[in-house]
């Protein structure tokens, strides 16, 4: 009897949906890290250059991930709509990527963010980003107001929130 509970409570364990906001990674309320980490160049890219002065829509992605593939027409319609207002930037998590590849993805699928390329996994671990279309919503005042993975995340209540925040 107990080992049939307990398969039936790890099938509604996995029941539950990948694309709500969750509390893995960095905690909703803390201050983002800044970080500096390469453009697809091998520019580097300051993340003070934005964290604490206005609102940044940050996703850890990778040209294989299906999720991410999902959650892209939700991040045009959200940079759309909030570009003017929110920094979008996509950080390619370079597991089994190379530039080639990412810069033929980021042709065909054409992202609304600037795209850095994360040889060292420095945002990745600094973000505690352990998953793939993991999005960081971060205030003005450099708070993150959001955290999220999957190819369906509310990100216009994210965005809604951390614009309403400016000053």
């Amino acid at each position: 009897m107990r080992r049939i509970i307990s398969i039936v409570v790890l099938g509604l364990l996995g029941a539950v949906p990948a694309h709500a906001q969750f509390e893995e990674g960095l905690p909703v309320g803390t201050k983002a890290p800044v970080v500096v980490v390469n453009d697809l160049d091998g520019n580097p890219f300051d993340f003070g250059t934005i964290i604490g002065k206005r609102a940044a829509f940050i996703e850890f992605w990778a040209t294989w991930c299906e999720r991410c593939e999902a959650l892209l027409p939700s991040v045009k319609a959200a940079a759309a709509k909030y570009g003017g207002q929110v920094e979008f930037i996509g950080v390619n998590v370079t597991v089994n990527q190379s530039v080639r590849r990412v810069r033929r993805y980021l042709e065909t699928h054409q992202p609304p963010f600037k795209t850095l390329y994360d040889t060292k996994g420095v945002s990745v671990r600094a973000y505690e980003a352990w998953t793939t279309s993991y999005v960081v919503i971060v205030d003005p005042e450099g708070t993150i107001v959001y955290t999220g993975s999957g190819g369906e995340q509310d990100l216009d209540a994210a965005l809604a929130r951390a614009v309403k925040a400016t000053p």
